[in-house]
């Protein structure tokens, strides 16, 4: 179900990155303080940084969003029926096959699972939280262990996966 108040997202009011009055910083909800969201030119969310240096294996905040029976840009699997959607913070992290987030959607937390430094992009493993992703997508992580096209943990590579993959495997020989 797509509704046009989940596509129009509001800006938040608040200490929080979140637009409702009842999520607040104090409560470990994410900062301005502590985080930037990295936009576009015209404004359009892009990703979020740390503004603030964050220990390895912290709770780094806590994450909100709506509950919807569907799967869609900007939302986190939280069981096989329900997703999250959270275009404010957690919905905007970018993958990595070596991410420096850990997302525990069991108690809905974000986690640093390395060291982060003021001014890093917050990453995570889209496999860690997605059994099928809303859209598969070549990876340009750039890490070492990269795994060059993303999926969901449960879900084959798509027929564009198949030949992006059979590409890439071609020119790591090289």
């Amino acid at each position: 179900m797509k509704t046009q108040a989940m596509d129009e997202v509001p800006v938040a009011a608040s200490d929080c990155l979140y637009p409702f009055a009842t999520l607040l910083a104090k409560n470990g909800y994410p900062s301005p303080r502590h985080f930037e969201v990295v936009r576009t030119r015209n404004g359009r969310a892009t990703g979020i940084k740390a503004k603030v240096a964050f220990d390895s294996r912290v709770r780094i905040a806590r994450i909100s969003g709506h509950a919807l029976g569907e799967r869609r840009l900007h939302t986190l699997q939280v069981s096989s029926r329900i997703h999250l959607y959270d275009p404010w913070f957690s919905g905007l992290l970018l993958h990595s096959c070596d991410p420096n987030v850990f997302l525990d959607i069991s108690e809905l937390e974000l986690w640093s699972i390395q060291a982060i430094r003021p001014g890093t992009l917050l990453t995570m493993d889209y496999a860690t939280t997605e059994d099928v992703l809303h859209q598969q997508f070549p990876c340009r992580c750039g890490a070492g262990n990269c795994r060059g096209w993303i999926t969901g943990m449960k879900e084959p590579l798509n027929a564009e996966g198949q030949l992006f993959m059979e590409q890439w495997r071609q020119r790591k020989r090289y």
